[in-house]
């Protein structure tokens, strides 16, 4: 199954970026990652909307199948997970967030376990739980300094 990430979609997040004045990494994923704490430490709607769009794209390269569908409203939907196929309306399984909260998802700032208790993610289906899939990078924790009391 060829790659929703193309070539094109990341041409144009590293320029998002590069118009942002912030650094564009040549990797693709990289660049994605990138964006997206872009628009989260305060991007325009225009930036919000790729990292929403490229995110979602990842999830669905990483995670391919079309047993759950994730919205992001009003910037964009994909299918993913395997599981049985449908072929018409909806899938049996439905994830849906606001972009704000999608992005923190990404990252790993707001855990999935936490976000669907307080109700902002709505999922239901068999599929639709993603915290095996989320967060799409690692969150990085600098480590305590030597001799602190954990």
């Amino acid at each position: 199954m060829p790659s929703t990430l193309t070539p094109a979609l990341v041409r144009r997040v590293r320029q998002a970026l590069t118009d942002a004045g912030e650094p564009a990494p040549e990797a693709a994923e990289s660049a994605v990652e990138a964006c997206v704490r872009a628009a989260l430490a305060g991007g325009d709607r225009p930036l919000i909307k790729l990292a929403v769009r490229t995110s979602l794209a990842m999830l669905a390269d990483r995670a391919p199948g079309n047993s759950l569908e994730v919205r992001v409203p009003p910037f964009g939907a994909v299918q993913a997970i395997e599981g049985p196929r449908h072929t018409r309306g909806t899938p049996p399984g439905v994830v849906e967030t606001s972009p704000e909260l999608w992005l923190r998802l990404s990252v790993g700032d707001t855990a999935w376990e936490q976000a669907v208790r307080d109700g902002a993610v709505r999922a239901s289906g068999t599929r639709s739980d993603l915290s095996e899939h989320l967060p799409l990078w690692p969150r990085v924790v600098s480590p305590p300094p030597p001799g602190t009391k954990l």
